[in-house]
């Protein structure tokens, strides 16, 4: 006999929201369970039960932005921390990319619940995604995602004249960090001294700790592409809007 499940849950599992939007739907009268409206945090469902969301919902969805960044060095990804300003702060209309194509307008109440879908490291610079949209950031950092992000690293190596082959297949596969193994990866290098990493996690620190693993000190780390989104020619500090057109 199959299970329950929670409502915002199982409307997270078939993609209409988050869990946190399901919530605030549900609580606002927006999701109908066998076109039976239910408002009660923490209702449970059958997984055969038709879950459906108001006309409400849905165009408050539509309104979310999802806004890419190329994010310099010393700012932090999420909440402001020792002194550090996050990266939300640089997004207003001044530091709008002037070759962005969406026709969408920016105004204020576009950074109201706007968050990073992914870590970027304080010292790493490079392709930043903040979002209103939970499918978004489901998509992006959710336990099953499988969306790759592809880094540019600066690094220096101080035992011997060149990282041994040996060493290099083990950044692509055989290494562990927090003592679990990590998942494949492709790493190659770009010229004598950067390489390329394309990793589906994202560890804290990650890719530092991986080269560090074998030998290599990370001079400098960009990154260059989330999925199918690459940062292109968008400047540092400004910003763009992910068009409709556009999905990782």
């Amino acid at each position: 006999m199959t299970e329950p499940l929670r409502l915002s849950k199982r409307m997270s599992e078939l993609g209409l929201c988050s869990r946190r939007e399901a919530d605030e739907w549900i609580a606002r009268g927006w999701v109908r369970v066998d076109g039976v409206i239910i408002s009660e945090l923490g209702s449970k469902v059958l997984p055969h039960q038709h879950v459906t969301v108001e006309r409400q919902a849905s165009a408050e969805q539509a309104r979310r932005v999802t806004i890419l960044i190329n994010k310099p060095m010393g700012y932090v990804s999420g909440q402001a921390e020792d002194g550090y300003k996050p990266a939300v702060v640089l997004v207003n209309a001044a530091s709008r990319w002037k070759e962005d194509k969406s026709v969408q307008e920016f105004h204020g109440s576009q950074l109201r619940n706007l968050v990073p879908a992914g870590r970027l490291d304080i010292d790493s610079v490079g392709l930043l995604v903040l979002t209103q949209d939970g499918r978004v950031a489901k998509q992006l950092i959710g336990e099953d995602s499988a969306i790759d992000k592809e880094y540019l690293v600066r690094v220096e190596y101080h035992h011997g004249l060149k990282l041994p082959a040996e060493d290099l297949r083990r950044l692509n596969f055989g290494l562990s960090l927090d003592g679990k193994p990590l998942k494949r990866a492709i790493v190659k290098w770009q010229n004598e001294d950067q390489l390329s990493f394309t990793l589906r996690e994202g560890k804290k620190r990650q890719i530092r700790r991986m080269c560090e693993a074998v030998g290599l000190k990370v001079t400098g780390l960009k990154r260059i592409r989330i999925g199918k989104i690459t940062l292109g020619d968008l400047p540092t500090g400004e910003w763009r809007y992910l068009n409709l057109d556009e999905n990782f």
